[in-house]
Parts: structure tokens; C-alpha cells; sequence
């Protein structure tokens, strides 16, 4: 009945069942034969050094790298789209103005996720895998950049970076783990107020610490030549797991923006 009479609530309806089905996706691991085979042959110390790069690949972008991401769209045309848009669906109030920020979102995130597989299928054949992590976290941030938009939502601040840390360490979680960190975000987006008193360096950490153990035999394969194409393609993978989460937060957001107002 509601869905009839209220659009907004019938998209956060809508919304939570998406959410809930990405958590039962995520609820446990499965590793696969070749990924334990890759396991075994990994340096031992593989995952600690890929850990460190993310967290480098990070702070380099959070302190110097926003600029010349934003020299790939234009920032301030996507932020008059969204005034435009907003207004139109005030003015018209359905449920088709307010799933198009979710449609041109998941627009730019295609196109971040073509450009992440192109990238890593090249410098697999190469057997570039290491330095390869710098350009995946830059496409990354940069595709949560533009969902962030797409939504009406800056990225700039301190509390905004926390917030994007905190969203990629979920993507790359499963089960128990996913369940609470979707919940602390969803605790903020409710209430503006982390649960937990982290700072910048040790979400950073977290976040670094999540990526390093999915893409721990993949970036291992990726520095192998030819066959690393293999790994590459995969960067594909998990940056469409974390375009996914992106999207399903931040339109949380948006729609609870809109109900409180």
C-alpha cells in the first residue's frame, strides 16, 4: 500500500532488500582451488607488502591526488547535474526521478570499471603486478568520487574520507565482519556519528589490510608475465564489488537525506 503512496519509502523498501541480499552474498568465504594454490606459492611476507602499498596508495591520494583525479570529469558540472536533478524529482516525486542518481552513478562506474580491467589485463601481460596497486587505488577513489557526486555528496573533508575508508574496508568484507562494519556505517548516515572513535590512520589500515587479503594471490599472479593477464582482469572484479557498495551507502544516504528533510 505504502509503495503507491510514498515513493521514498518504497525505494529505501527496495534499497534494503538490495542490501541485504549484497550482505548474503558477502556472508562467507569461498575460496577457490586456484586461489589456495596461489596461497601456497605466495611469499610469505606478500600480504604485509601489498597491505603497506595500499596504505601508501592512500594517503598519497587522499594528500595529493584529488586534483588530478578530478582532471578526469568535471567536478563542478556534476554537481550542478545533481542541484538539476534534485529539484526534478521534488517537483515530480516518483519513484523514476529518484532511481535515476542511481543510474547515473552506476553510468560512471562502468566506465571506472572498464578502464580498471583494461589497466590490469595490460600490466598482467606485462607481469606488472606491485605497481599496479597505486593506479587501482587512484580508479578506486575515483570511482567513489563520482558515486559520491551522483548523490549529492562531497568528498573532501576528514569525516568524508573516513567514511570512504570505511565503505571499501566493507566491500572487502564477509560475514561477521561485513555485518558490523555495515552497521556502523549505516549508524553514521543515521545519526553523522561513528560508533567507533577511529582516526584516519587506523581506518586507512583496515581498509589496506581488507584489499591486501583479496587481492593477495591475484596481484601474486599478476607479477608473473603473460599468465598475470589472469590476475590483472581481476582488478575488474573486486572494483565492481566496491562500485556495488559505493552505490547501495550513498544512496542510503541520499534517501535518508530526503526523509529527514
Amino acid at each position: 500500500m505504502f509503495a503507491k503512496k510514498d515513493p521514498l519509502a518504497a525505494e529505501l523498501f527496495r534499497l534494503t532488500r538490495e542490501e541485504n541480499r549484497f550482505l548474503e552474498k558477502h556472508r562467507e568465504k569461498k575460496p577457490s582451488a586456484l586461489n589456495r594454490l596461489l596461497e601456497e606459492k605466495a611469499p610469505e611476507k606478500l600480504q604485509e607488502t601489498l597491505a603497506s602499498a595500499f596504505a601508501k596508495a592512500f594517503a598519497l591520494v587522499f594528500e595529493k591526488g584529488t586534483g588530478i583525479i578530478e582532471l578526469s570529469y568535471n567536478r563542478d558540472k556534476k554537481e550542478k547535474q545533481f542541484k538539476i536533478d534534485s529539484y526534478a524529482a521534488s517537483i515530480r516525486g516518483d519513484k523514476k526521478s529518484l532511481r535515476s542518481f542511481s543510474k547515473k552513478a552506476g553510468s560512471a562506474g562502468a566506465l571506472n570499471l572498464a578502464m580498471s580491467g583494461a589497466a590490469g589485463l595490460g600490466l598482467g601481460v606485462l607481469g606488472i603486478g606491485l605497481p599496479d596497486i597505486a593506479l587501482f587505488t587512484g580508479l578506486m577513489l575515483k570511482s567513489v568520487y563520482e558515486t559520491a557526486l551522483s548523490f549529492g555528496f562531497e568528498y573532501d573533508s576528514e569525516e568524508e574520507k573516513k567514511f570512504i575508508l570505511r565503505l571499501i574496508a566493507g566491500a572487502m568484507a564477509y560475514g561477521e565482519e561485513l555485518l558490523r562494519i555495515d552497521a556502523e556505517l549505516n549508524t553514521f548516515i543515521e545519526s553523522g556519528r561513528y560508533p567507533l572513535d577511529a582516526d584516519k590512520a587506523a581506518l586507512t589500515k583496515q581498509a589496506a589490510a581488507g584489499l591486501s587479503g583479496e587481492l593477495l594471490c591475484m596481484k601474486f599472479l599478476q607479477g608473473l608475465p603473460i599468465v598475470g593477464a589472469l590476475g590483472g582482469a581481476y582488478d575488474a572484479v573486486y572494483m565492481k564489488r566496491i562500485n556495488d557498495y559505493a552505490r547501495l551507502k550513498y544512496r542510503r544516504r541520499f534517501y535518508e537525506k530526503l526523509r529527514r528533510n
